[in-house]
């Protein structure tokens, strides 16, 4: 992919364009909805390797229009399914083929997306052709985030100085970006000075800000601390306490073993559920939580209160399964499992999964052959981690050709990243015709689970705005829209 240097546009003015194009975007949206367009085009072509841009000179070719808040809706829409090459192909077409003019944001998006892609590298050689016009705030706060996630710290620093020359330094989001880094690092003394720096200036603290804080006193294991900073979060009135902080609590807590302060913050939690605009995904943190304080009445609890409000979902379900897998509770998992065949659901093998793989550990494998068909027959289909399960149970029973072949069936419906992994079940097939060591085996078992499970997780660490994650401060959120 040719990046190309950011144009100014010349005599155009970006942010006149930009509330032409964001008006026009309004207008749009009180048109039906039409049955074609660029993104449903696109989305089937979930392969990183081939490229959007044909689709998009198709589309032109055709006679159809685009505009640009059409185009920005697109590459937020691709972001969020973690397609970011798509999502830079479409950001540079807008510009390098439609001509149309970039804001700051727009580069700020950009530039995010190439480190995605590309790395920190390109980040900076194409930070370099950016016209002096378009180094605005979120420019250098998408370049500040890119050195915090590639824990940069010198170069991380050059750009607090520059922000704070700038007078951008006035808001919490840059403060947080570095506090975060030097907390990943270790860095507790940086930390406490840029919290001593917030202060000084007075400037507010935010849910982020709390986020790193108790994240911080988690991992000195300081409950005393903990409690310091929900008070003092709790009675910040500038301050909107998000859900997300809670559970970085009662995960805290509980980590420490503090089991009451973390029901506490759970009670909390529930209290969140009748304004959260995410339910779904807090629900599933509320019953993940439950499990994990070992109080199996208030899970089931939990999830009757969700059936008889909401509008169930796979991903609760999901949740539900992996929550009653904590309690060893088969009974409940058949139950559950049940239910959900019956309720007209897209067939999601996530949700069984929890169930194949307690049938496999305890030598049931007819059960875990039979649910894995009847699921296949429903239309659903079976992943990388339910080969794994019914791998790892045949080689419990040393039945070595079936390890073999359910490994194989594995290795073909890995993501393309993981298809090398063919070279390992071949050598497992050597390694099990020369009865040799079934560690090997049992390692690639592992390695596939892990790298399965990882991409079947439904929710991201509990705070998605730290942690690597890109932050986009508050107020540009509600300007531009959210990346």
């Amino acid at each position: 992919m040719k990046l190309v240097s950011v144009s100014s546009s010349s005599s155009l003015n970006f942010r006149a364009y930009d509330l032409y194009q964001k008006i026009q975007t309004q207008l749009l949206r009180t048109l039906p909805t039409r049955k074609d367009s660029i993104y449903r085009r696109m989305s089937p072509l979930g392969d990183p390797k081939k490229s959007v841009v044909p689709v998009l000179d198709q589309w032109i070719r055709e006679g159809n229009s685009t505009y640009k808040g059409e185009l920005q809706r697109i590459i937020k829409e691709l972001a969020s399914y973690k397609r970011f090459k798509h999502a830079l192909e479409v950001s540079l077409w807008m510009t390098n083929k439609r001509h149309l003019p970039v804001s700051p944001f727009d580069v700020s998006v950009r530039l995010k997306l190439i480190f995605k892609v590309f790395g920190l590298k390109e980040v900076e050689d194409y930070f370099s052709k950016i016209p002096e016009n378009l180094l605005d705030y979120p420019v250098y706060l998408a370049l500040l985030n890119c050195y915090t996630i590639s824990r940069s710290v010198d170069k991380a620093e050059s750009i607090m100085w520059k922000i704070r020359d700038l007078g951008y330094g006035t808001k919490p989001v840059w403060y947080n970006l570095m506090m975060d880094m030097h907390l990943r690092l270790g860095n507790r003394e940086e930390m406490t000075g840029l919290l001593t720096e917030m202060e000084r200036k007075g400037i507010c603290h935010d849910q982020f800000t709390y986020s790193v804080c108790l994240n911080a006193r988690v991992m000195a294991s300081d409950a005393g601390g903990m409690d310091k900073i929900v008070r003092k979060m709790e009675s910040d009135r500038k301050n909107i306490i998000h859900w997300r902080t809670y559970v970085i609590a009662a995960e805290g807590y509980l980590k420490m073993g503090l089991i009451d302060k973390a029901l506490a913050m759970l009670n909390k939690l529930e209290g969140q559920l009748s304004t959260s605009k995410e339910n779904s995904t807090l629900y599933v943190l509320i019953l993940k939580l439950y499990a994990e304080t070992g109080k199996k009445d208030e899970l089931y609890r939990i999830w009757n209160v969700y059936k008889s409000n909401e509008k169930v979902m796979n991903k609760v379900y999901f949740g539900m399964m992996r929550s009653l897998m904590k309690f060893d509770d088969v009974e409940g998992m058949e139950k559950i499992l049940e239910e959900w065949e019956s309720s007209g659901l897209v067939y999601d093998f996530r949700v069984p999964n929890f169930l194949i793989d307690t049938y496999c550990s305890d030598g049931r494998l007819e059960k875990a052959e039979a649910l894995i068909s009847k699921g296949i027959s429903k239309g659903g289909d079976a992943s990388v981690t339910t080969w794994c399960h019914l791998a790892g149970g045949y080689l419990k029973r040393n039945e070595l050709p079936k390890v073999v072949e359910a490994l194989e069936k594995a290795i073909s419906v890995c993501p393309p990243r993981f298809k090398s992994r063919k070279e390992s079940v071949i050598t497992c097939l050597k390694y099990v015709e020369e009865g040799e060591s079934m560690e090997k085996v049992e390692e690639l078992i592992k390695f596939l689970r892990t790298e399965s499970l990882s991409k079947e997780i439904i929710l991201e660490e509990h705070d998605e705005n730290m942690n690597g994650k890109f932050i986009i401060e508050d107020e540009e959120d509600k300007r531009e829209g959210k990346f």
